[in-house]
């Protein structure tokens, strides 16, 4: 029994540190949090303001810029929604639109 105890606690360590990086979500939630904090929000006040900052948008450096080849999808799916372009016609529609330069 005394055997088994140190090779189960050592996977059990492995499996946990696993979980142990903080999430986007997480970071964003911390800083939220601080700011609350900061301008000593309580109840309600604190309630609204973490769901505003929660829900706004990341700022420029934390998002990720898209790729010439992502701008150009956004841009051809856009103009196919536009369009409302459904099954052969948006394949066709899309795969030229792409294409392009």
């Amino acid at each position: 029994m005394k055997m088994l105890r140190a090779p189960l606690l050592m996977i059990g360590l492995l499996l946990c540190s696993q979980g142990f990086a903080a999430t986007a979500q997480q970071n964003k939630m911390t800083t939220c949090n601080a700011d609350a904090t900061t301008k000593s929000l309580k109840g309600d006040e604190r309630k609204a303001f973490m769901s505003t900052c929660l829900k706004a948008a990341p700022a420029a450096n934390d998002a990720k810029a898209l790729t010439p080849q992502q701008e150009k999808m956004k841009t051809c799916n856009a103009d196919a929604a536009s369009k409302a372009l459904k099954g052969d016609a948006r394949k066709t529609f899309m795969s030229d639109c792409l294409k392009k330069k």
